[in-house]
C-alpha cells in the first residue's frame, strides 16, 4: 500500500519515467512472447527458436538497466532523516522502490499480453493481424499458460531484483586502522582506540585526592569538571574533591606512599609527545576520513580486458563461419562476442569519463576547463556507464548497417522493435542519469551563482563537457565498430 501511495503522489516527471519502464517492459514481453510463438510454430527447429530467444537478451538487459536508473532517481524512495523513526529505514525504502519497479514492469507485461492476444485474434474472435508474421503469433495453436506466465514475469522479477541489489543498505566500510601509538604503561603497538588525556595529568603531573577510582570519576559534578578544565597548564593539577590535596609527580618512578590512610590510584603518563596538548577532559579526536578509493578508474582495466576478449571471440567465430546474409542471423559465437564487447564498454565508461575530466584540466587550465573537468570527474560514476552502453549500441548499429548493406534482418518488424527498444532504453537511461547528476550538483551551482559566476560560464562548461565526451567516445565507438564488423564482412 505504501508503494501505491508513493506512486500516486509522485511528480509528473517521476510518472513519465515509470511510464518509460512500463513501455520497455511491454516491448520486451512482446518480443519474448513472439519467440515463444515461433518455437511453437517450428517444433522441428529448436535451434532457431533458441536463437530468437537469445536475441531478446539485449532488450531485456536494456529494460532492466533503465528500471535501475529510474529507481535511483526516484525522490519518493530516497532516504531522509526522521523516516527511520516511523519504520521507513533504508531497507524498507529499498523494498518500496523494488515493489514500485515491479508494479510498473508488471503493468507493461500485462499490456504486452493483451497486445499479443489481440494480434492473434483471440480477444476479438477475428482473423490475426498481418502486421506480424503468423509464425511469431503461433496462429491456430494454444499458448501454454506456464510458459507465458514465466516469460511475462521475467522482466518484473529481474528489474525488481536488480533494483533491490542496487539500492540495498550497505554497511559503512571499516575505516583505516588506528594509528600506531603508545597505550597504557608505555606499551607501544596497534591499539583499537587511543587513550584520552582525561585519564592523565598535564606535563607529567597529576593531583589525586582520596580514592580516585572509576566510580568516583563517573560521579564528579559539572562544577568539578569545570574546575579541572580551568586548572593550571604548567602544573597540570586538577581539583577532584573537597578533601585534602595530595600532589604527586606521575613521572616519579617511586611515588610517595600516602600517610593519611587514603588510597591513591595513579595512571602512567604516556610519553607520546602528542598527548600533552589536550585538555584533561578532552574527547578522543575522530579518526581521519579515509581517502576515497578511485572506484571509477578501477574498472577501466577490466573493461578494456573484457572489450578485447569480446573482439577476439567475435573475430574467431566470425572467420570460422560464413558471413550472414539478410536472410540469416549471426551465429551464437558472434552474439557472445558482441555481448562481451558491450559489457567491456559499459565497464570502461566510468573510467574513460574520469580520464576525460583529467585531460580537460591538463596544460594549465583556465576556469572554464577546470570547472568542466572537475564536474566530469565527479559525475563519472553517474553518467559513465550509460555512456559506455550508448557507445556499444551505436557500434552495434554500425555493424548491422555495414553487414546487411541497408537491408533489414530476417526478423522484420520484430527486429525493428528490438532495435528501437534497445536504442530508446539506452538513450533514456543516459538522459535520466544526466538529469540526476544535474540535480545532485544543484547546491554547487547555486553557490557559484551566489559567488558571482555568470550563467554563461556554466553553460560554456556544460558545452565543453559535451564536446570532450563526444571527442573521446566518438572515435572509440567508431574503432570498436570497425573492428567488430571486419570478421563479418568477408
Amino acid at each position: 500500500m505504501l508503494a501505491l501511495r508513493l506512486t500516486r503522489t509522485a511528480h509528473l516527471a517521476v510518472h513519465l519515467r515509470r511510464l518509460l519502464v512500463a513501455v520497455a517492459s511491454a516491448g520486451t514481453g512482446f518480443l519474448l512472447l513472439s519467440a515463444l510463438g515461433y518455437a511453437l510454430s517450428h517444433p522441428d527447429t529448436p535451434g532457431a527458436g533458441a536463437l530468437r530467444l537469445a536475441w531478446c537478451a539485449a532488450p531485456l538487459a536494456a529494460a532492466v538497466h533503465l528500471a535501475v536508473t529510474v529507481a535511483r532517481t526516484d525522490p519518493g524512495t530516497r532516504p531522509r532523516s526522521g523516516l527511520s523513526a516511523i519504520g521507513l529505514g533504508p531497507g524498507r525504502l529499498m523494498a518500496v522502490s523494488a515493489t514500485t519497479t515491479a508494479l510498473a514492469a508488471a503493468l507493461g507485461s500485462v499490456a504486452a499480453l493483451f497486445l499479443y492476444l489481440h494480434l492473434r485474434g483471440d480477444l476479438t474472435g477475428g482473423p490475426p493481424s498481418g502486421r506480424v508474421s503468423a509464425d511469431a503469433l503461433a496462429v491456430g495453436q494454444s499458448l501454454p499458460a506456464p510458459a507465458v506466465l514465466t516469460l511475462l514475469v521475467l522482466v518484473p522479477a529481474l528489474a525488481s531484483a536488480a533494483v533491490a541489489q542496487a539500492l540495498r543498505p550497505r554497511d559503512p566500510r571499516p575505516t583505516t586502522t588506528a594509528p600506531r601509538g603508545y597505550g597504557r604503561f608505555g606499551a607501544y603497538g596497534w591499539g583499537k582506540t587511543r587513550e584520552t588525556f582525561g585519564a592523565y595529568g598535564r606535563f607529567g603531573s597529576r593531583t589525586t585526592t582520596g580514592a580516585v577510582t572509576a566510580d568516583s570519576r563517573a560521579d564528579m559534578t559539572a562544577d568539578s569538571r569545570a574546575d579541572m578544565a580551568a586548572g593550571s597548564r604548567a602544573a597540570g593539577a586538577a581539583r577532584v574533591g573537597a578533601g585534602g590535596a595530595l600532589r604527586t609527580q606521575a613521572s616519579d618512578p617511586h611515588p610517595p606512599t600516602p600517610t593519611d590512610g587514603t588510597t591513591q590510584t595513579l595512571d602512567a603518563v604516556p610519553s607520546h609527545p602528542t598527548d600533552v596538548t589536550q585538555t584533561p577532559d578532552a574527547q578522543p579526536e575522530p579518526a581521519p576520513e579515509p581517502t576515497p578509493r578511485p572506484q571509477n578508474t578501477t574498472t577501466l582495466p577490466w573493461g578494456i580486458a573484457v572489450l578485447a576478449a569480446g573482439l577476439t571471440v567475435e573475430t574467431y567465430t566470425g572467420n570460422a563461419s560464413p558471413a550472414p546474409t539478410p536472410g540469416t542471423a549471426p551465429s551464437a559465437g558472434v552474439l557472445i562476442g558482441w555481448a562481451l564487447t558491450a559489457l567491456g564498454l559499459a565497464l570502461a565508461g566510468p573510467g574513460l569519463t574520469h580520464l576525460c575530466g583529467r585531460l580537460l584540466q591538463a596544460a594549465r587550465p583556465g576556469a572554464l576547463r577546470l570547472l568542466a573537468g572537475r564536474v566530469l570527474m565527479e559525475e563519472s560514476h553517474r553518467i559513465g556507464r550509460p555512456l559506455g552502453v550508448v557507445a556499444a549500441v551505436a557500434a552495434a548499429a554500425y555493424v548491422a548497417a555495414t553487414v546487411y548493406d541497408g537491408d533489414g534482418p530476417a526478423f522484420g518488424p520484430l527486429a525493428t522493435l528490438g532495435a528501437l527498444l534497445v536504442a530508446g532504453c539506452t538513450v533514456a537511461t543516459l538522459l535520466t542519469a544526466a538529469v540526476a547528476a544535474k540535480h545532485a550538483r544543484a547546491d554547487t551551482t547555486d553557490a557559484l551563482l551566489r559567488l558571482g559566476a555568470p550563467r554563461a560560464t556554466l553553460r560554456g562548461a556544460a558545452a565543453v563537457r559535451a564536446a570532450a565526451l563526444l571527442a573521446l567516445f566518438g572515435p572509440l565507438t567508431l574503432v570498436v565498430a570497425v573492428l567488430a564488423a571486419l570478421p563479418l564482412d568477408h
